[in-house]
């Protein structure tokens, strides 16, 4: 379980977005699951009550009392403004997320019309919650960032800060933290977005990547790489598929290969790294340990680029200059 520490309040405020977010998938799987006649009392209930006293009277909380009345000095209007349309929106969430509260212990006994209004009640929290995340994230935060001063943004963390203190006491990330995956771990109900792609999908994503992937599986098996059929920067064909790692390098590097290999599966090492001159160009080498949402060790990820025309760089190019 990784807890973060934040200097800035607008990742800061991004980062809990994502808690939110975490809870929200939740909450969806479990209204999907009511639609077909079956749910889980108490996941539900947890979802809920971490959506209305995290999402609302934490995170909501920190906006309302801090950040938005800081940028209302600062200009930025509440009436026929951003601000009052954020506020607008807390107010109704926090109202659906009541009434469903109070409906959730009665459940079985609501007829198929109550059932059908509580779920259309939840999914209209989830589109207004989704909107207005990305109308933070994208548009709010932006024009923060543009209006408070470097120390105004430091007195928020700190404000940010004590509102968890008060709330959750010294531990209050990690308590936000554990709440959210032990309401996930109740039927491993983690969302996965890779799991709204296609195969074809994922597969072209791989192999558009600028840069090349290779997977060696928990057994120091290589099992994938992409750019198949494509030039490389180090050749290699199907037949490496199923060969172990150790075989893929010259043998006075193995040694080195398998403490890497050794060190990811122990948990010592967190990634390794190699850069090398081929003619001209430098070549990056990088290497990552992979893990599943449990902790399991799943292989390692190497990961291959040209990296010359990166240092090569100067100055900026936006996006508004393409």
């Amino acid at each position: 379980m990784e807890t973060a520490q934040f200097e800035r309040w607008d990742t800061y405020l991004v980062h809990e977005h994502e808690l939110i977010e975490r809870a929200m998938a939740v909450l969806k799987q479990n209204l999907d699951a009511l639609e077909q006649g079956r749910h889980d009392p108490t996941q539900l209930t947890r979802a809920l009550d971490f959506l209305l006293e995290f999402g609302d009277k934490v995170h909501n909380r920190k906006e309302e009392d801090h950040l938005f009345p800081l940028m209302h000095q600062k200009g930025i209007p509440v009436e026929g403004g951003p601000l009052g349309v954020m506020l607008r929106e807390h107010e109704a969430e926090r109202e659906l997320l009541a009434r469903m509260m109070l409906a959730v212990p009665g459940l079985d006994t609501l007829s198929p019309g109550e059932r059908d209004n509580f779920c259309r009640e939840g999914t209209d929290y989830l589109r207004i919650r989704a909107e207005h995340i990305w109308k933070e994230n994208d548009v709010l935060y932006a024009m923060g960032r543009q209006v408070l001063s470097p120390d105004e943004g430091a007195g928020l963390v700190d404000a940010f800060n004590a509102i968890d203190l008060a709330a959750y006491g010294n531990r209050a990330k990690e308590n936000f933290l554990a709440m959210i995956e032990e309401m996930e771990s109740v039927g491993k109900m983690r969302t996965r977005l890779v799991e709204n792609l296609t195969p074809d999908q994922l597969h072209g994503i791989l192999e558009t990547l600028p840069f090349e992937v290779t997977f060696v599986d928990a057994e120091d098996t290589v099992a994938y790489f992409n750019k198949l059929d494509k030039p490389k920067i180090f050749a290699r064909t199907r037949s490496v598929v199923g060969r172990k790692v150790q075989k893929c390098h010259p043998q006075k590097s193995v040694d080195t290969v398998e403490k890497i290999v050794e060190g990811f599966k122990a948990g010592t090492h967190d990634k390794a790294e190699f850069w090398i001159d081929m003619g001209e160009e430098t070549i990056l080498i990088r290497y990552f340990p992979v893990y599943g949402d449990d902790g399991t060790y799943l292989g390692v990820c190497e990961v291959t680029q040209e990296v010359g025309w990166i240092r090569r760089l100067q100055g900026q190019k936006r996006l508004l200059d393409w």
